[in-house]
């Protein structure tokens, strides 16, 4: 009886938790992360030799840049803290198969790789900080239709950060989870390259985040998402593949998609082995059509 009471006690003190951490910004929450059982500081700086400010081959974009550690393991973990749920769901394949597919995913929008880079084109991840092309900004990125989160003229929201967060409403939706205060990266979205904390923080929101019609990359991949009848129609199951459609399935999924799709893949299966854990089923999106087509 005594053992049952303890059992619940720390079940609903675990849900408090859970649902306090909700409330609060996420710039004041530092919970327990899964991440170090995975990674450590040496395992980081042998995955990102060439990461942005590190690498030996610096871009001439740098140059201007502070020669600082922008993308440090330091600050990833930091980062990592404030969603306790992120490699923190499923069993260990899942946390496992989790971790690979974000650091892939987030290796693959970063990219300063090519075919015959030294040490392989998968140790290039974390190389670029802004979107290529858009380093003096893209205006492109702004979308007024969005009457909640308008964007403020001059300002740019192209891709920054490690899954390149892009778009004036993904701006102001991290901003209000992150700050409590949507303006605040709305109006100064280049703070993103700026503190390397709220970057890689950022990339964990939308990775945890579920924007419909689509699941969250963290559900897809512990296998948390079920798909409804509509997606299994449309060959969108569980998977790495999903994820990728989540993120880019406009471009990267179905029979007319990317080339460069396979490098995605490639790094998922790059890091897959490097934490010595299988793909799982359906690892890629070829035949599925993209989420939120009628």
């Amino acid at each position: 009886m005594i053992r049952c009471f303890k059992i619940l006690f720390i079940s609903l003190l675990f849900f408090s938790i859970e649902s306090f951490a909700q409330t609060i910004p996420l710039q004041k929450i530092n919970a327990i992360s899964n991440v170090s059982k995975y990674l450590n500081e040496k395992k980081w700086n042998e995955l990102f030799p060439n990461r942005f400010n590190v690498s030996s081959y610096p871009d001439s974009l740098h140059s201007k840049k502070p020669r600082t550690d922008f993308y440090s393991f330091k600050s990833f973990l930091r980062a990592a803290r404030m969603f306790p749920k992120f490699l923190g769901e499923g069993d260990t394949v899942a946390r496992k198969r989790e971790l690979a597919a974000f650091l892939a995913n987030m290796s693959h929008e970063t990219s300063g790789g090519w075919e015959d880079a030294p040490g392989s084109y998968y140790r290039w991840g974390l190389y670029y900080t802004d979107e290529k092309g858009c380093e003096n900004g893209c205006a492109s990125y702004s979308d007024t239709s969005k009457k909640k989160y308008l964007p403020i003229a001059g300002k740019s929201y192209h891709g920054r950060g490690p899954l390149q967060l892009s778009w004036n409403y993904n701006y102001a939706q991290f901003s209000a989870a992150y700050f409590d205060d949507q303006n605040i990266l709305l109006q100064h979205p280049e703070k993103l390259t700026e503190d390397p904390v709220l970057c890689f923080a950022s990339a964990i929101w939308f990775w945890m985040t579920s924007q419909y019609p689509k699941p969250s990359c963290h559900d897809v991949i512990c296998g948390k998402w079920i798909p409804n009848a509509k997606d299994s129609a449309e060959g969108r199951l569980p998977g790495f593949g999903a994820v990728v459609n989540v993120i880019n399935g406009g471009l990267e999924c179905g029979v007319n998609h990317s080339d460069n799709t396979k490098y995605r893949y490639g790094f998922y299966q790059f890091f897959c082995k490097y934490f010595t854990v299988t793909q799982g089923d359906n690892a890629e999106c070829s035949t599925q059509k993209r989420f939120g087509v009628q």
